[in-house]
């Protein structure tokens, strides 16, 4: 099977082909500097064009596109599951929408989780660590968090030990610190908020690992074990109203 897996829920743009007959994934990104605003709009397509055409591939070669479904910015996500919508129209290919922080979660984990003849993107998680945890950055002081067992964060229909939600970082360390269990945490709201979550016990890679970055093959990975959805059935997962709504609510006497 070949998967075409793409997320725009970050300030990244990722796009992935996993082939699983091959055993093979490559991947092409954006990664805007810092201060630099997000280029899903004129990133997306052509990186898709990249991937395709480094993977050997074409439209005709693709079975099922996954899709970043967030929670993460709301423009970012309106134009992934939107471009995803239409591609799966347009060409007749299977859908599925992906967690973003499953993807995360199961990137962080390592390469022992799963399999498909691909590996993972770092260093898998020590022995010692019985849970993953992926965080990203909500910006007005929250972070988007959902975690999972170590050893269950490969499976796509892995029940969660922290559903995903968005809250304050120091209520998420009391989360953590209450659980009790050993947590690996990622992801650019883990590093931006590490003493908060450090000070509980959770362990966080160094600020520049690539445990931190949102991939699309781990968008595909999970996708392989997803029931496919008519187009309109995959949409965003927000979690909290856009921050022009926030702010205009705010805003009210």
């Amino acid at each position: 099977m070949k998967v075409l897996g793409f997320d725009t829920a970050t300030r990244a743009t990722t796009v992935a082909v996993l082939d699983t007959d091959g055993g093979m994934a490559v991947e092409r990104r954006d990664d805007p500097p810092p201060g630099a605003r997000p280029r899903h709009t004129t990133r997306l397509l052509a990186l898709v064009a990249e991937a395709l055409e480094a993977a050997g591939a074409d439209w005709t070669t693709i079975d099922r596109i996954a899709v970043g479904v967030g929670p993460g910015t709301f423009t970012g996500l309106r134009i992934g599951v939107a471009t995803a919508h239409a591609l799966a129209r347009a060409r007749d290919i299977e859908l599925v929408g992906v967690s973003t922080l499953h993807a995360l979660a199961r990137g962080a984990a390592g390469p022992d989780v799963g399999g498909h003849g691909t590996a993972g993107r770092g260093p898998a998680a020590a022995d010692d660590l019985e849970a993953v945890m992926a965080v990203i950055d909500a910006r007005r002081g929250e972070v988007f968090a959902a975690g999972w067992l170590t050893a269950a964060v490969a499976q796509p229909d892995a029940t969660p030990l922290f559903a995903a939600r968005a809250l304050a970082p120091e209520a998420l360390a009391k989360s953590l610190q209450a659980d009790g269990r050993a947590w690996l945490a990622a992801g650019d709201g883990a590093v931006e908020f590490r003493a908060a979550l450090e000070h509980v016990g959770a362990r966080i890679p160094e600020p520049d690992s690539g445990l931190h970055r949102v991939s699309a093959i781990e968008h595909c990975r999970l996708a392989l074990g997803l029931r496919p959805e008519p187009p309109e059935g995959v949409q965003p997962e927000y979690l909290r109203l856009p921050d022009a709504e926030i702010t205009l609510r705010t805003a009210r006497p």
